[in-house]
C-alpha cells in the first residue's frame, strides 16, 4: 500500500526560554518526536511534530496543547505570543522544510591546525575540512541538534576541552539526541558514557550513535541523576550536565562527585537569571567558573575545582 500524501503538521510557536518545555510537552501531548527550529530574525522558537492522518485528533490535541502551555507558564516559564497551529501538508513539503530551516554547523579549534566539528543533516553535501570531525543529524529524529545556545556551547566545550593524544573520558548527562557524546566519540575522547531519564531520548541517541558508526566505542544507559550512587565507581575528565536549574542545583552534589580532580564541568540549560543561583550552589563545592556565554535567554558555563 502506497503511503498517504499528507501528514499532520503540530506547531507551536514559543519563546525561546520555553523552548525545552514546549519540545516535551508536545512530544507527551502527541507521543511523537519534537524538533525545534530557532528563528534568529524573530526571536521565537518553533516546535513541530509531524502524525500520520487518522492517528490523532486535532481537537483533543488542541486542548492537550492548551493545558500543557498554561501548566508550563505556572511553572514561571515565560512562553511568549503563542501561536498553535495544526495543519495538512505534502510529505515532500515537510521534508523540504527541514532542509530550508537546518544548515550545517562547524564548530572551530583554537587554530587553524587544531581539530573542529561539522554537524550536519544528512542531505547536507558539505564536505569536511581537513581535520574536522563530523556529525550527522537529522531533525525530527532527534532531540537536540546543535542548533540550540545551550547545545552549541557544550559542544564548543567539548572540543576545548579536548587534550589530543591524551585519553580522556566524557560523561553526558541528559543526552538527549546523544549529540554531545557522538561528537567526543569522534573528536576522539577514549571513554564515552551518556545517559538519559527518558527512554525514547536512549533509543534516539543509540541509533544516531549507530547511525554515525561510533556505537561500539560508547554506552547510552537509561539513567536518572536524582538515583546516581553518591559515591561513583567512576569519574571523568568532561561532565556536561544539560538540566534545568532546580535540578542541578539539587543533584549538584551528585554530578560533581563524577568529576576528575583537574575535570571539566559544563553546565547548561540554564536561564540567564538563574545563572547567578547555579553558580554560587556550585561555588559551595569549591567549582570556579572558568567559561561562559549568554546568547538569547540561555547562559552556559564550564567550571573546575578551584
Amino acid at each position: 500500500m502506497k503511503p498517504t500524501k499528507s501528514l499532520w503538521r503540530i506547531s507551536v510557536t514559543t519563546s525561546s526560554e520555553a523552548e525545552d518545555a514546549v519540545c516535551e510537552m508536545l512530544a507527551t501531548a502527541t507521543g511523537l518526536p519534537a524538533a525545534a527550529y530557532f528563528d534568529i530574525e524573530l526571536q521565537t522558537s518553533q516546535v513541530s511534530v509531524f502524525a500520520e492522518p487518522g492517528k490523532f485528533s486535532p481537537a483533543k490535541t488542541k486542548k492537550e496543547i492548551a493545558a500543557g502551555l498554561e501548566r508550563i507558564e505556572q511553572c514561571g516559564i515565560h512562553t511568549g505570543s503563542v501561536k498553535t497551529e495544526i495543519a495538512r501538508v505534502k510529505r515532500e513539503d515537510w521534508a523540504e522544510s527541514w532542509k530550508r530551516h537546518f544548515k550545517p554547523i562547524e564548530i572551530n579549534g583554537i587554530n587553524r591546525n587544531a581539530k573542529s566539528l561539522l554537524v550536519k543533516p544528512s542531505w547536507s553535501k558539505q564536505r569536511a575540512a581537513a581535520n574536522q570531525a563530523v556529525v550527522i543529524l537529522d531533525p525530527g529524529l532527534s532531540f537536540g541538534t546543535g542548533q540550540h545556545p545551550t547545545t552549541s556551547f557544550c559542544l564548543h566545550e567539548v572540543l576545548r576541552c579536548l587534550k589530543p593524544g591524551q585519553k580522556q573520558s566524557f560523561l553526558d548527562i541528559d543526552t538527549g539526541s546523544g549529540i554531545l557524546a557522538i561528537a567526543a566519540a569522534k573528536l576522539g575522547y577514549k571513554t564515552v558514557h551518556a545517559f538519559d531519564f527518558d527512554p525514547d531520548c536512549v533509543r534516539i541517541a543509540r541509533e544516531n550513535a549507530r547511525k554515525n558508526r561510533v556505537a561500539d566505542r560508547m554506552k547510552i544507559v537509561r539513567g536518572d541523576v536524582m538515583k546516581l550512587s553518591p559515591k561513583p565507581a567512576r569519574q571523568y575528565d568532561l561532565v556536561c550536565a544539560n538540566l534545568i536549574s532546580n535540578l542541578l542545583i539539587s543533584e549538584r552534589r551528585r554530578i560533581v562527585s563524577r568529576m576528575k580532580r583537574g575535570g571539566v564541568l559544563v553546565l547548561a540549560g540554564i536561564l540567564a537569571k538563574e545563572f547567578g543561583e547555579v553558580q554560587q550552589a556550585f561555588a559551595e563545592l569549591k567549582l570556579k567558573l572558568v567559561s561562559s556565554r549568554i546568547e538569547n535567554e540561555w547562559r552556559s558555563g564550564a567550571f573546575c575545582f578551584e
